[in-house]
């Protein structure tokens, strides 16, 4: 099921109509068979994205510049942090948004934001 979700947003992010502005708001669940992505924190160098947290939905921007939310039904993805070894996707997170990216292709690239206002 998880798998066939994440195929599913993966399908619909790669659809969504050019000139749409892409955003990432996550919601960070606490049961690992909700999250749409399992999520370890790990040293810069051994990140799969770089992430910048922004202070409103506004800002957020692509994969990498993440507005955190607290209602899920606001998300485009829900993340559970876990250990590099259950992981999925491996983020460390920088202070500025030019900072921010993918450091290497990933399966997951667009998975995490979607259309937008």
């Amino acid at each position: 099921m998880l798998v066939f979700r994440q195929l599913n947003r993966c399908i619909v992010a790669g659809t969504i109509e050019t000139g749409v502005r892409k955003v990432a708001r996550i919601y960070q669940t606490n049961n690992m068979g909700e999250a749409d992505v399992r999520v370890a924190i790990a040293q810069r160098g051994n990140a799969d994205l770089l992430v910048h947290r922004v202070a409103s939905w506004g800002l957020a921007h692509g994969d990498a510049q993440w507005f955190i939310t607290r209602e899920r039904q606001d998300a485009t993805a829900s993340v559970y942090f876990t250990s590099q070894g259950f992981a999925q996707l491996t983020i460390s997170f920088v202070d500025h948004a030019s900072e921010a990216g993918w450091t290497r292709p990933h399966r997951l690239k667009g998975c995490l934001s979607h259309g937008g206002s």
